[in-house]
């Protein structure tokens, strides 16, 4: 299993649209090393701005940017763009303004610096903001596609990619489409639908579960919202769909999938964090088996479900 880094890929990227993009302006409040920001920084830097640790001023700076014909990135830990939701509610979201929030370190992938750092509510909060397109890559591919995209889109996007655990899923971006559900694989006994990370969790749990007779299609489910109107064509046929995140249940993918098909008759599992904190671990991967969110650990669920 090929293994790349979210913040890597988003750092090059970026570099790389500097260079195709001069209104292209980014903002960091203090993380750069870390967020990997720091390479545009050393190649432009009169389009980048410390604003230091003040994540609400990082917003309103962006504002002000976005009024003035340029295309601001705004990048930060996910938790900490947390502080300036209500700057991003009424002073990017109300009018519409075209500023970019990459949110790094999602989820649970700042392992080791515990809850306090481990973002599990942001998407619920974001796709709560009217206006606000949200999108969670499962990749490295699809995080440098995905922002390419964003950058020529007008109108607020939140993007939110974890930090070095990155499982390659797709190894070209010829057809990933913001705005569109990529259908990975194909089956008729279960859809899975995950984002993030978990995309390629996912593929390896289809595996397991060929194996005890059930056929799934995976689905990246990468843009939450606008959500896709074809998802519930794509989950029809089956009746039956498990939805994988690294995010509380509460508001987040789930939610969102349940809103969609609930009025369908279409049974939904939600897969995720169940209304708890993260917690500190050495290993990434111990702390989402630590919360269920592993391949064996996965696979029972759904093994359940299905039962």
């Amino acid at each position: 299993m090929k293994v790349d880094s979210f913040r890597i890929a988003f750092g090059e990227k970026l570099e790389e649209l500097g260079e195709k993009n001069k209104q292209l302006i980014v903002l960091d409040s203090d993380v750069a090393d870390s967020t990997r920001t720091a390479w545009f920084r050393q190649k432009f830097p009169d389009r980048f701005i410390n604003v230091g640790i003040s994540e609400q001023d990082m917003i309103g700076i962006a504002a002000g940017l976005s009024l003035e014909g340029m295309i601001p990135v705004a990048t930060a830990f996910s938790m900490f763009i947390l502080r300036a939701w209500e700057q991003i509610r009424n002073t990017i979201a109300r009018d519409s303004l075209n500023v970019k929030i990459v949110a790094t370190h999602g989820g649970l992938s700042d392992f080791s610096d515990g809850s306090s750092h481990q973002c599990i509510e942001d998407i619920a909060l974001m796709r709560a903001i009217p206006g606000m397109k949200v999108v969670v890559p499962s990749d490295a591919v699809s995080t440098q596609c995905l922002l390419e995209q964003a950058v020529i889109t007008r109108g607020p996007i939140y993007i939110r990619i974890g930090r070095d655990f990155c499982p390659r899923v797709y190894v070209d971006n010829n057809d990933l489409v913001l705005g569109e559900a990529k259908v990975l694989e194909e089956g008729d006994d279960l859809v899975i639908v995950a984002c993030g990370v978990m995309v390629s969790l996912a593929l390896q749990v289809r595996k397991k579960l060929m194996k005890n007779g059930l056929k799934s299609s995976v689905v990246d489910l990468h843009t939450i919202k606008p959500m896709d109107k074809r998802l519930l064509q794509i989950c029809k046929s089956s009746g039956k769909v498990v939805t994988i995140e690294e995010h509380n249940i509460m508001g987040g993918l789930g939610s969102a999938v349940c809103e969609a098909l609930s009025e369908y008759g279409i049974k939904v599992k939600r897969v995720g964090i169940s209304d708890e904190f993260g917690e500190s671990s050495r290993d990434y991967q111990v702390l989402l088996k630590r919360f269920g969110l592993d391949v064996e650990s996965i696979t029972k669920q759904i093994s359940s479900f299905m039962r």
